[in-house]
């Protein structure tokens, strides 16, 4: 099971405990390693240097919960709202519905939906903050490889996030599916630069913790040492 996510619902499907191991999914440092400055990302997406630059990276689907944060930028006071931008890369059948969304709550110059991108890391090295609004989520490896970006993450507290995500270290976590407390979590981000630099800090020192790919290798090792025997 590559994450406790994924554990309780083999769990539930009724396989027996002792028959499952829990092995994190590892971090590829090359898919969060930028090739371009964080400025010149940031001119291209539009994003001036004094604005908080949220992310969101997913396949636009219902399950990624982007409608909640949307619904949750529409509840931001106006000098909050001013102050940042979000930029949501992916595609999906939900993009043209969350562009309507965005546009009859008035956030059409704040909210960009930017297709399917190549260049993660590089928009990983531009953000301030991360933000996957998910109502499930097995593991979400796009919150893992912002976490190892040194980018601060918002992160719904739902199957693997609720475990890979430390919160009030790496991160906050939401409720699944209410806009009030991602409103919160997103101006509490806003305001504080402290704070998003405690866990930009800390993100990468979680890697460390299981998420490195020779600590992957040698537990899928250790694993099948134990099941040859």
């Amino acid at each position: 099971a590559i994450s406790p996510g994924v554990r309780d619902c083999l769990l539930e499907g009724g396989v027996p405990d002792e028959r499952i191991v829990h092995i994190w999914e590892a971090v590829d440092p090359q898919r969060i390693t930028p090739t371009r400055a964080a400025a010149d990302v940031r001119t291209e997406l539009e994003v001036p240097e004094d604005t908080v630059l949220f992310l969101g990276v997913g396949a636009l689907f219902d399950r990624k919960g982007f409608d909640v944060m949307l619904d949750a930028l529409a509840r931001l006071d106006e000098p909050t709202r001013e102050a940042l931008a979000v930029r949501v890369a992916g595609g999906g059948p939900e993009h043209e519905a969350l562009e309507a969304q965005a546009a009859s709550l008035g956030l059409a110059d704040r909210v960009r939906f930017l297709g399917r991108r190549e260049d993660m890391a590089d928009l990983l090295g531009a953000a301030d903050v991360f933000v996957l609004p998910s109502r499930r989520e097995g593991l979400g490896v796009s919150a893992l490889e912002a976490m190892g970006a040194a980018c601060p993450v918002i992160v719904s507290k739902v199957g693997g996030l609720a475990h890979s995500v430390i919160h009030e270290r790496t991160g906050l976590h939401v409720p699944p599916g209410e806009p009030g407390p991602l409103a919160e979590a997103i101006a509490r981000l806003v305001g504080d630069p402290d704070l998003r630099a405690a866990m930009s800090q800390a993100g990468p020192e979680r890697m460390d913790e299981g998420f490195r790919p020779a600590q992957m290798v040698a537990a899928y090792e250790t694993l099948y040492r134990d099941v040859l025997a």
